[in-house]
């Protein structure tokens, strides 16, 4: 008996047509755990769609979710809860639409978190790409300019590196003015970004997780009075199957865990102050998020605590929608981050349409840095090193189009965090490392 080789074949079609529906965008994995991950898929109409699932080591052996009807309500999209998987292993995946195989011509798989801790194996090495400030072109809405976005392929860029986990920072979509009136509007508007050709790979093998800023909750600088905030949020919701969504159903809040980074998302629109009201101290994360915060930071175990946010937080120039515009809360921040004795904090954001790196010196205690990531598509800051940051670090502006990376390594007691930007020809403008004792409270 002969024995011949398996060979896959990967067939090119841009959308794959299974009866009168077709796969509009997706799948993309979302939230993975040790032993759950979560594939989202939009649909053209309505279907019903599951997926089929199977470990790399035991592919005959085959697992399916349950399947999901999609319906106009909810925007033709679905979220399909994968959860027979095991701990650290990799799972090769097929969507099925109403009994057909939808097939990417490209691999599409998720891999489970591993269980590490009280184990004689060190820490698993991590891989978490960001980026901020994702405009896709649509003719007919655009500004009379136009021309907005540009360098869409930076995400195959991103997909080249292989992350394991991608953070988007906010202005993830760019509602326009026809799309922010509506619940409508916002779906479409999702829908049309979510479907980028460059970005179907990436969303296929990495685990992505986000918050938002005020371009993908409502209009220009939109804070707390933003009276379709409760469509804005329930939108957000069916795109973005983070591990949860918000404080007793108010804003986005959450947190989940890469090895031993925890990261927190936190919502700087649900309750932000007007930004020209003063008849009151302003806040941008408002008290219950604050408290939560500083409540999950003191629970953490992790070596590295990450806190997310779409508007920058350390920089003193009051450009854009920075923290510097609420001056009380900040401050109030920052001393409960420097007398809490919490080890590993650092933070991430986004929205000023470029990236760089600050340090806020603090005596007596560890320095706080924050890695701002931004503009992946948009338009961006080409004017960066002339706008004022005291607490930027020399050298790690990067004015154009790019994405951000954090990468977890070493051995236990002695891990590290190395900080890089990519631009979009894929070439490595600067990187920095920072090691676990470098943020520990002197003893």
């Amino acid at each position: 008996m002969k024995i011949f080789p398996l060979i896959v074949l990967f067939i090119i079609v841009p959308r794959i047509a299974t009866g009168q529906v077709t796969l509009v965008s997706g799948p993309m994995v979302g939230h993975v755990d040790m032993r759950e991950a979560r594939l989202w898929v939009h649909l053209s109409g309505e279907a019903t769609v599951w997926a089929r699932y199977a470990d790399s080591a035991t592919p005959r052996r085959s697992y399916s979710t349950t399947p999901v009807r999609t319906s106009a309500q909810h925007g033709y999209v679905a979220t399909l809860v994968c959860d027979s998987a095991e701990p650290g292993r990799t799972y090769f995946y097929t969507i099925v639409v109403d009994g057909k195989d939808v097939v990417r011509p490209y691999p599409t798989f998720f891999r489970t978190q591993p269980i590490w801790k009280w184990r004689p194996t060190p820490p698993p090495t991590r891989t978490m790409a960001l980026g901020s400030c994702f405009y896709v072109n649509e003719e007919g809405y655009e500004r009379s300019s136009g021309g907005y976005g540009a360098n869409y392929h930076i995400c195959r860029i991103i997909d080249s590196i292989h992350p394991d986990v991608m953070l988007w920072l906010g202005d993830n979509v760019y509602l326009r003015e026809p799309d922010w009136g509506s619940r409508s509007g916002m779906l479409k508007r999702y829908s049309h970004t979510r479907a980028l050709p460059e970005l179907q790979p990436l969303l296929a093998r990495t685990a992505h997780y986000a918050t938002w800023d005020d371009h993908d909750y409502g209009p220009n600088d939109a804070d707390r009075g933003w009276h379709l905030k409760d469509d804005a949020r329930d939108v957000f919701r069916l795109f973005w199957p983070n591990p949860s969504c918000g404080l007793r159903g108010q804003g986005i809040t959450t947190q989940f865990s890469m090895a031993d980074v925890d990261v927190f998302l936190l919502d700087d629109r649900w309750w932000r102050s007007a930004d020209k009201r003063m008849d009151q101290p302003r806040t941008m994360i408002g008290q219950e998020q604050f408290d939560w915060l500083l409540d999950a930071l003191h629970a953490s175990t992790a070596t590295f605590k990450i806190i997310a946010l779409g508007s920058q937080v350390l920089t003193d120039n009051l450009r854009k929608e920075c923290y510097s515009r609420m001056p009380e809360e900040r401050q109030r921040l920052l001393d409960a981050l420097e007398n809490s004795g919490i080890n590993g904090v650092v933070m991430v954001s986004g929205d000023i349409h470029a990236s760089e790196l600050s340090r806020l010196d603090r005596p007596g205690r560890y320095p706080l840095y924050e890695f701002t990531c931004s503009s992946l598509t948009a338009g961006s800051n080409k004017d960066i090193d002339q706008q004022s940051n005291r607490y930027r670090i020399p050298g790690t502006t990067v004015g154009v189009n790019n994405a951000g990376f954090i990468t977890v390594s070493g051995p236990a007691k002695a891990r590290s965090l190395t900080f890089r930007v990519v631009d979009a020809n894929g070439t490595e403008r600067w990187s920095r490392t920072i090691t676990e004792q470098e943020l520990s409270m002197p003893k």
